[in-house]
């Protein structure tokens, strides 16, 4: 049996080489069958890796696919400018559509226009399917059969989640036109409402990234009429569920 600060150790070591979310199991699997520790050790390892990060450049946080370590948001400004390039910017449109695929999965692309009252052109399902924020959860039972779509384990990653419990309330958003103005935003209609942050660096961007999820119009009550849903996501959560069947 592994000592607590070996244990800690090497527990702080895997996640900084792994560079992505390391769950329990995959913690589990850099141990021997006879050093193998339980899950409880493994959460108390990464509680007192928390606990020694307060106040430091970087923190261990928990997203949707496991622990990471990650620049603390307060440094992000000036870790950013380790890269030349600008961080991608995505349009008002491309945000909204995510919003409402977010807050009211399972979701049809023809459910979403009716919401926003304007078509949502294919390169931006296109764009949420590449950079596998939103998956095709199954077909509505209409004619046409339509795809639903609802968010990914990704998604909740980047955005910094671990459920869609914690997306903000719809009596929490605030007015488009005020986030507009705090972004200063020259033109919303084609500028971004968020900032993308660097896998490299992990830089979160939750807090900041969450308010384009602000532009969602209606209530996060489901659509109804699902034919076929897969639920693989949630059978691979550790214990912890979402609303609309996708993580």
């Amino acid at each position: 049996m592994l000592a607590t600060d070996d244990l800690k150790n090497i527990v702080e070591a895997a996640l900084l080489a792994a560079g992505r979310p390391l769950s329990l199991d995959l913690l589990q699997g850099l141990f021997s069958e006879l050093e193998c520790p339980d899950k409880k050790q493994l959460r108390t390892a990464l509680q007192a890796l928390e606990a020694d990060y307060q106040g430091r450049g970087i923190e261990i946080v928990e997203v949707a696919s496991g622990w990471r370590i990650q620049v603390g948001q307060a440094c992000s400004p000036w870790v950013s400018r380790l890269w030349d390039e600008r961080p991608a910017r995505y349009s008002r449109a491309l945000m909204e559509t995510l919003a409402l695929i977010a807050y009211r999965q399972p979701i049809t692309r023809g459910e979403v226009e009716d919401i926003r009252g304007v078509s949502v052109s294919t390169n931006i399902i296109k764009t949420l399917l590449e950079r596998e924020w939103v998956r095709v959860l199954g077909h509505r039972d209409v004619p046409g059969k339509p795809a639903l779509y609802g968010t990914t384990r990704d998604f909740l990653d980047y955005f910094g989640l671990k459920t869609l419990d914690e997306l903000p309330t719809l009596a929490e958003l605030r007015d488009l036109d005020e986030i507009n103005r705090e972004l200063d935003l020259e033109n919303p209609d084609q500028t971004a409402a968020g900032t993308a942050a660097y896998d490299a660096a992990a830089v979160p961007q939750a807090d900041a990234e969450a308010d384009t999820l602000d532009a969602v119009a209606g209530d996060p009550e489901n659509a109804a009429g699902v034919d076929t849903v897969e639920t693989d996501l949630a059978a691979e959560s550790d214990g912890s569920s979402s609303p609309g069947g996708a993580q």
